[in-house]
């Protein structure tokens, strides 16, 4: 079904091309290291190799700015100058990537914008592209919560930006639910995201890199394997309670941890207080293509996060022979069976409960069988194949450039009017570079010829 965002009788569909060339736009990229980022990079690599061309639009890490790189496969990544505020998440430039977002589209022939993760390059580059009168389609990756002041302040900028945005893809139901409830659904006169402009499509694992290697595990020992960046958002303070009583039921279990950040070392205290530095094993940071290798040695996986839209870590350890103890928050659920996954509450007596019950079925489990699964139940190129769905889904719908004003308008009493101005600047802003840089007086970017010839 079209979706209609605007009824007036000057409206009209724009034409599919058989063939897109994607702009990938998040402040999450990589070489910094998540799920967001490996989404990108997987999903990017997929749709390239249907035929697709795909260019990523991120920021520069510090003594990388304004670099143009090509990943293997033939990506072309543009890091742009930016300041880092927090956590990967930029400073607002308003209309200072403008001119720059709009050379780049154009450069590289850019038929649609797929925008990841609600951050200021997501907000910033839709607002760009809307503008253009481009196609755009949103993918969220995290659930964020409604009652503090920060959290109000910022579903009220996404709801603006949704009302902007064709289609909408979130990784789980409840990513979905939540996305929605953000976007004011429901509430008041205007209806924010409508759930039929939004699609459920999970993330998915690479399947001939995750894979058992049971001569890796320790003989005789059981190790619970742990990935994951050490913040107090995923666990760890219940992970640094688990540890000591998990070691003391179970004189056979380890504890192999792969991870860093500011909970480190309250980690390291609880360890060096109970005497485990012999059992417990802290490798730190390990890049992404060495995950498979920690995943490997483990025979459980443990995740104890306190929020989750999906978790791709999880399907990681499931693929290379791992059963599965993990916090049943956000859509964490969804993800893997009852007899492959084994929930707890995010508390440490639950945690150690579904511990005890995965590690009563462990001798039963069978490492290859449960690769199996997950490589059918999840693969990168279906994913890209529901995700050219949502383009077409996004080629569907009406729209006009007063239409999209009205919208916007009505978005708040207060606020729908300043982002009602903001759009009206950036408007005359595109105009007037249209006329300073015509578009004909831009260079074409040309074709990778060789893409074995990309770097890593």
């Amino acid at each position: 079904m079209r979706d209609v965002q605007d009824a007036s009788p000057s409206t009209r569909v724009a034409e599919m091309p058989s063939k897109h060339c994607v702009l990938m736009l998040s402040d999450f990229f990589l070489p910094t290291i998540g799920g967001v980022e490996l989404h990108i990079h997987a999903l990017a690599s997929r749709l390239r190799a249907r035929g697709h061309k795909v260019v990523v639009f991120t920021h520069a890490q510090p003594g990388r700015e304004g670099v143009v790189r090509w990943l293997a496969g033939g990506i072309k990544v543009y890091h742009v100058p930016r300041v880092v505020l927090y956590d990967n998440c930029t400073f607002p430039s308003f209309m200072g990537n403008f001119k720059l977002f709009r050379k780049v589209c154009i450069r590289e022939g850019v038929t649609i914008v797929h925008a990841h993760q609600g951050c200021t390059m997501m907000h910033e580059g839709i607002l760009y592209a809307r503008t253009m009168g481009m196609k755009c389609v949103f993918t969220d990756h995290s659930l964020f919560g409604f009652a503090d002041v920060g959290a109000i302040h910022m579903n009220k900028l996404l709801d603006m930006t949704l009302s902007d945005t064709q289609h909408v893809i979130c990784v789980s139901h409840t990513a979905k639910e939540n996305t929605i409830l953000r976007s004011g659904y429901l509430l008041g006169d205007e209806p924010g995201l409508a759930p039929d402009r939004v699609s459920v499509i999970p993330n998915a694992v690479d399947a001939a890199r995750f894979r058992p290697d049971l001569s890796k595990r320790t003989k005789g020992r059981i190790t619970v394997v742990v990935t994951s960046r050490l913040m107090y958002r995923k666990g760890v303070h219940l992970l640094a309670g688990v540890i000591p009583f998990a070691c003391a039921r179970h004189k056979n279990l380890d504890f192999l941890i792969a991870g860093d950040g500011s909970m480190r070392q309250h980690l390291e205290k609880v360890i060096d207080d109970e005497n485990l530095r012999g059992r417990v094993t802290l490798l730190g940071h390990v890049p992404h293509e060495r995950v498979p290798e920690v995943l490997r040695r483990g025979d459980v996986f443990l995740n104890a996060s306190l929020t989750e839209s999906f978790c791709i870590a999880i399907l990681e350890a499931a693929s290379c022979g791992n059963l599965v103890v993990a916090t049943a928050v956000g859509g964490v659920p969804e993800v893997l069976p009852d007899d492959v996954m084994f929930l707890a509450k995010p508390d440490v007596e639950s945690i150690l409960d579904a511990l005890e019950d995965c590690l009563d079925a462990l001798p039963h489990a069978d490492p290859w069988k449960l690769h199996t699964r997950v490589s059918e139940l999840y693969n990168w190129d279906d994913v890209a194949r529901r995700v050219e769905i949502a383009y077409g889904r996004a080629y569907e719908t009406y729209d006009t450039f007063m239409g999209r004003l009205y919208r916007i308008y009505r978005r708040g009493i207060i606020f729908g009017k300043m982002l009602w101005c903001v759009s009206v600047v950036s408007y005359l802003w595109w105009r007037a570079l249209q006329w300073l840089e015509p578009e004909f007086t831009i260079e074409r970017a040309l074709e990778l010829a060789d893409e074995n010839d990309a770097e890593e």
